[in-house]
């Protein structure tokens, strides 16, 4: 005989009828099933067996007819196991128990008379998604939620994996690359992945924002210069270039810098050698450019206000980088990690998003990418007077995405369209397949099938 409890989950079967009990005990043998028959007996092994999961009959003594100790033991429940998975079950009110012991907390609401085979269903169901969570909070703990790639950067969109893989297969690649995105799209984040993923690790890795330093000390920032080349020189610098020696340098915004400079720049990407300001002798240095611009820099070229060989030598590898509107779901993620990482520090009370927030930052436009979402959600943290990040701590009108694009097919027009939805509803309900099915008003056997038909993973 198999002793009982040993690997098994706890399922606390909260119950006042003792045929039910002997039923639903028998019926959930896969299990280490806890009858308790009233609130105290419940609280009590609650609190010593730590179940994942209960099933709670709202009728218990001494009001057996009602449901008042019912939703006395339910928020009990979840004052002591926030975490706990309560299946409330009830022939009362129907309807408003139901929205009640939602709204109270409980996980899900079954119907009497008991179908012990459909209630197994949510039972099973339940813990799925409490071992999902328990996963995600071990990953959490090791500094990975399972949606990092390259340098760190949290993304589930299929667009910026691509963009990973491609920058991971030039890593180790003796070439130049050119990073272009909008501004605040992560460029830097990824170069320093780029870095960090190449054969110069060891190196150093030095970036220089060109748009940020004045034209006229832009040429000593990058060359160096030597004591005495000009007025404030009291003594010899060397240059980012120089400081990169061995390793990366990553120059942001290169589209800003002055064309007398472009002129140097470019001779030193052909010679790999450079002269400090106010120097005579040639310094080898051994340093790979990565560079970055959301600037239109063939519009430069035409324009001439920026040299086409410097951009060929640049551009051995163009990279562009999708904007955060253009990787559906990846704002709700990145939304979670901006409120773990502030929350502790400024609000503390703040556990996470109401659904009519996250339906908020799944809809936005974000014009200003990722930095924007960043300190739209550290000021809502702030701004959070409950557990919960409102809509209007936020800021934001509502979402106006428009779906405006020129499909010629529709098939090609519903599959982009469903994809872009399925991942959606993966990201908010974090996985779960069930609720992600609820959000697109569809069966579980069916979102399976568009999973499998579209070759997405669950």
């Amino acid at each position: 005989m198999i002793e009982s409890g040993i690997n098994l989950c706890k399922l606390l079967v909260v119950e006042d009828d003792p045929g039910l009990q002997a039923q639903l005990k028998w019926a959930y043998e896969d299990y280490q099933v806890l009858i308790a028959g009233d609130h105290d007996a419940a609280i009590e092994l609650l609190r010593a067996e730590e179940p994942d999961v209960v099933t709670l009959d709202l009728g218990l003594p001494p009001d057996p007819d009602g449901t008042r100790e019912g939703f006395r033991t339910l928020k009990a429940i979840i004052e002591a196991k926030p975490d706990t998975k309560v299946i409330v079950v009830s022939g009362h009110g129907e309807r408003a128990s139901a929205l009640n012991a939602i709204a109270s907390g409980a996980w899900d609401f079954y119907q009497k008379p008991i179908d012990i085979d459909e209630l197994g269903l949510i039972v099973r169901r339940a813990f799925h998604v409490r071992e999902l969570e328990v996963e995600n909070a071990r990953l959490a703990g090791q500094g990975s939620s399972g949606n990092r790639v390259l340098g760190g950067m949290i993304t589930g969109a299929p667009e910026m994996q691509k963009v990973a893989r491609t920058i991971e297969r030039v890593a180790n690649l003796d070439v130049s690359v050119m990073l272009l995105g909008a501004s605040g799209t992560g460029k830097e984040l990824l170069a320093r992945g780029l870095h960090e993923a190449s054969g110069r690790r060891d190196g150093a890795f030095v970036a220089i924002n060109c748009a940020a330093i004045p034209e006229n000390l832009l040429e000593s920032e990058l060359f160096g210069h030597e004591k005495g080349a000009f007025t404030g020189a009291v003594k010899t610098t060397e240059g980012k270039i120089e400081l990169a020696h061995g390793g990366t340098l990553f120059l942001d915004e290169v589209g800003d810098i002055p064309l007398p400079l472009q002129v140097k720049l470019l001779r030193f990407l052909q010679e790999r050698t450079i002269e400090r300001i106010g120097g005579r002798k040639a310094i080898a240095v051994d340093t790979r450019i990565v560079c970055a611009t959301h600037r239109d820099l063939d519009a430069m070229i035409a324009e001439q206000s920026f040299r086409d060989d410097l951009y060929y030598r640049l551009a051995e590898m163009v990279v562009k980088i999708p904007s955060l509107a253009e990787r559906p779901g990846d704002a709700v993620l990145l939304a979670r990690h901006f409120l773990h990482q502030y929350a502790p520090e400024m609000n503390p009370a703040v556990r996470g998003f109401a659904p009519d927030a996250l339906q908020a930052i799944d809809e936005g436009r974000w014009p200003g990418n990722v930095r924007e979402l960043e300190n739209r959600i550290k000021r809502s943290v702030i701004m959070a007077d409950g557990k919960l990040v409102m809509r209007e701590d936020l800021d934001m009108a509502g979402g106006e995405g428009d779906g405006e694009e020129a499909w010629l097919n529709l098939r090609s027009a519903r599959e982009a369209a469903d994809r872009v939805a399925i991942r959606r509803a993966m990201t908010q309900s974090e996985g779960n397949i069930s609720a992600a099915a609820k959000l697109l008003g569809i069966s579980r056997p069916t979102l399976y099938d568009l999973l499998k038909q579209y070759r997405m993973q669950a």
